[in-house]
């Protein structure tokens, strides 16, 4: 009787068990395969700038939840912490994001702050066997780091109900994408407890847009503010691809910086310095391309011819095929043009170091992306190899360096007065953008424009920093960039952090 009994609570407990598994399965269909809230934690040790730094790698995916505490996402984040740390309240925290909108958190994470880096040679050009190595210029001596992955990058995913389909508008805008990243983060800190914490944003590209519209949802929203805004090669939507007068002409200056590398410049210019001739294209631009450009079909015949000139002078580039443009050069179209007639290659756009071969040497844009190509060669292979083998987070799905975020929604773009008045609001607040010379798609003197339109009245002048570097978009591939970048971020974190005492002006 009693074996009987024991045999019939087995085959009960057996039912209990698959009507709950069922029962999960029937309310989230989403790859399986992705766990939605999970930790693995690696101990490490690097060498930082000459001394011995001991960390924690915390991997894995925290919920996204909406106000209801439903489940909507889950993303996958690395957290790096320095250990022995005594007194974690005056240790700063960096909330990093990359770009897109819809790629992951890689690039900076293997190659820029974190504590490992790709193999790559010293130019940022990959090398086999594809790998990791240690990154004696991370930051990680002087602040914490946690890598957010955002929806449908790397492994992180929408969690939905079966038969249910993505709701695509609470992740894919940019509105939408800082309110649930938001969120996310005040789930994170709480659980991490760095509220006490000083803490930064960092986004490259469209992570500049994020990070400044994150920063005003953070203060407004979630009551979290912030020491530090930092871009990187941002990618400003009030001004990229308009096609209007100021886009023309605020990107001229990348033009002159591109043909001086390769060497396209009159000899005048080519003798000198680069950052020596930048200024005075930078001059040309404003005072005198922008009011031209605006003037469209109603600029005079004369003042059109001399416009050409300076600008073929100052780009490189033919007088005729300016003309032809109605000065109107677009990048893509720079970025064929420049070397068509001597070596016959393309340049890079997002590092128009690197040369790429087109099928015909005629017309306005190149076949592909160069640099984009060599970069995925190296990143893809480590990143895969390093999240699976050292950081011991083992899963079949595809980690998406690129994932589907369309259609996304660009409308009620207020990014540059959000962040002005999350700088109003917070007197402890500043801003550092840093930008590649020989970046063609967000062009460094795009992101000076950006921050004159940030603050309009000239008030936070002395809370905007702007750097710059020999190399692209991603100018920490560089290694002479990737050391000089991390101590800009160094200094700024030690400006920033310091008490200054209260927030008050």
């Amino acid at each position: 009787m009693l074996i009987q009994k024991l045999k019939l609570l087995s085959i009960m407990k057996n039912i209990i068990l698959l009507t709950t598994l069922f029962f999960s399965i029937a309310i989230y269909s989403q790859d399986s395969r992705v766990p939605i809230d999970t930790t693995v934690i690696t101990s490490n040790t690097v060498t930082i700038k000459g001394k011995k730094v001991n960390y924690k790698a915390q991997t894995g995916t925290q919920p996204v939840f909406d106000a209801n505490g439903k489940i909507k996402a889950t993303l996958f984040y690395t957290y790096y912490y320095r250990t022995g740390i005594q007194n974690r309240k005056k240790r700063p925290l960096i909330m990093s994001f990359n770009g897109g909108p819809g790629s992951a958190s890689v690039w900076m994470h293997i190659a820029y702050t974190g504590p490992k880096i790709l193999n790559i040679d010293d130019e940022g050009n990959p090398i086999q066997p594809y790998g990791i190595k240690d990154n004696p210029y991370s930051v990680l001596d002087v602040a914490d780091i946690v890598f957010v992955n955002p929806v449908n990058t790397a492994y992180s995913r929408p969690v939905v109900k079966e038969n249910k389909k993505v709701d695509k508008k609470y992740f894919f805008g940019i509105n939408a994408d800082a309110k649930y990243l938001a969120d996310w983060l005040t789930t994170f800190i709480t659980r991490t407890n760095r509220w006490q914490s000083p803490k930064y944003i960092i986004g490259e590209s469209y992570g500049g847009t994020r990070v400044m519209q994150l920063a005003h949802e953070l203060q407004s929203k979630q009551w979290m503010y912030l020491n530090g805004v930092i871009m990187v090669s941002p990618a400003d939507y009030q001004l990229l691809r308009t096609k209007n007068s100021e886009d023309y002409a605020v990107n001229f200056p990348y033009f002159t910086a591109a043909a001086w590398y390769h060497n396209m410049l009159p000899k005048k210019l080519q003798e000198q310095e680069l950052l020596e001739i930048l200024p005075e294209s930078e001059k040309f631009a404003i005072n005198e391309l922008l009011p031209a450009i605006a003037k469209g079909g109603y600029i005079s015949d004369t003042e059109r011819q001399s416009i050409a000139k300076k600008m073929a002078y100052y780009s490189g580039i033919k007088e005729k095929v300016i003309l032809q443009q109605n000065l109107e050069v677009p990048n893509s179209y720079f970025w064929k043009e420049l070397l068509r007639n001597s070596s016959g290659k393309t340049i890079g756009r997002l590092d128009s170091r690197y040369l790429g071969i087109d099928r015909k040497l005629t017309g306005s844009s190149p076949d592909y992306s160069p640099e984009l190509t060599s970069w995925l060669h190296s990143f893809t292979p480590a990143i895969n190899y390093y999240i699976q083998n050292i950081l011991k987070f083992k899963t079949d799905v595809k980690y998406n360096m690129f994932g589907s975020v369309h259609p996304w929604d660009f409308s009620n773009n207020n990014a540059r007065e959000n962040l002005r008045k999350a700088m109003a609001q917070n007197p402890y607040l500043k801003v550092l953008v840093q930008s590649g010379y020989y970046d063609g798609a967000t062009t460094y003197f795009a992101a000076k424009y950006t921050m004159g339109k940030i603050d309009p009245s000239g008030t936070f002048k002395n809370r905007l920093t702007f750097k710059g570097y020999r190399s692209g978009h991603m100018m920490y591939l560089r290694k002479v960039d990737l050391e000089k970048a991390n101590d800009d971020l160094r200094e700024f974190i030690k400006q920033s952090s310091k008490n200054i005492g209260p927030a008050k002006y």
